[in-house]
């Protein structure tokens, strides 16, 4: 049997194999881009960084799976922040930072970080009408900020998980956009299972997963009107072994195309 190991340096090497066509599609932080042709494309900005995870690695992911999906999008990737559970983000000190993007990406991870100013300034854009899809350690990010903003933006409240395991996932809203091609019966790559405290009134539960600790449901998919913002979130996305996950992945995808209105 193949290692875990073993496929994550076959995925990495498939990653070096594709980097040429890939920056071909890449902005970098400094030169946002935005679509300013008539042509199709998605300007994407993928926010990612802090505590706990391979963000690098997840970014990839990301592109690579929009590109198999036949998603054409120019990417900004900020990846800022450190590794720690304490940061502000230069790229958020503009004013107009979101103006560029058709849909920005929340993969960020940053507990400790309350300052009820800086939140709003990212909170405000979105609220304006810039789609997003919020990914795991989004829902725990600004966690010990006093002010709701960011949860009410979110969807959905949580502070804590459970372990890793590999979680059935029910869809409870099978004739969503968002659903519609997801499998009856999957189960989750090895991931956590976060615990949701609350979901929030606009919030429409796509999928659950049972705690295994005491069987109750929680939301892992689901999406969220925040003032004139579409928002599509998962719990999932811990593991890299998630991150090379197809349905998931796909599933990504189809929420980041709803979320900017390419889903209808």
């Amino acid at each position: 049997m193949t290692s875990l190991t073993t496929l994550s340096r076959r995925f990495a090497a498939t990653f070096l194999l594709a980097s040429a066509v890939l920056l071909s599609g890449l902005a970098s932080a400094d030169e946002p881009s935005k679509a300013e042709s008539d042509d199709d494309s998605l300007s994407v900005l993928i926010i990612t960084s802090g505590c706990c995870h391979d963000y690098d690695f997840q970014a990839k992911a990301i592109q690579m799976a929009a590109t198999k999906a036949g998603v054409e999008a120019k990417w900004t990737v900020v990846n800022d922040g450190g590794k720690g559970t304490q940061a502000e983000i230069d790229f958020y000190g503009d004013e107009d930072w979101a103006k560029p993007f058709d849909v920005v990406i929340h993969n960020e991870c940053f507990a400790a970080t309350t300052n009820p100013d800086y939140i709003r300034q990212i909170t405000k854009a979105h609220h304006a009408g810039v789609p997003a899809v919020v990914i795991h350690c989004a829902m725990h990010t600004y966690r010990d900020a006093e002010i709701d903003d960011w949860r009410e933006f979110l969807g959905v409240t949580s502070r804590r998980h459970d372990h890793q395991s590999h979680y059935p996932i029910k869809v409870v809203a099978e004739d969503h956009p968002v659903m519609r091609e997801y499998p009856a019966a999957h189960v989750s790559a090895m991931d956590e299972l976060y615990i949701i405290e609350k979901v929030w009134p606009n919030t429409t539960v796509l999928a659950t997963s049972k705690s295994e600790r005491d069987g109750k449901s929680h939301p892992v998919i689901w999406t969220n009107q925040y003032g004139d913002a579409r928002v599509y979130g998962t719990t999932y996305g811990h593991s890299n072994e998630t991150f090379q996950d197809d349905v998931f992945l796909a599933n990504l995808v189809r929420g980041m195309l709803w979320a900017a209105g390419r889903v209808e």
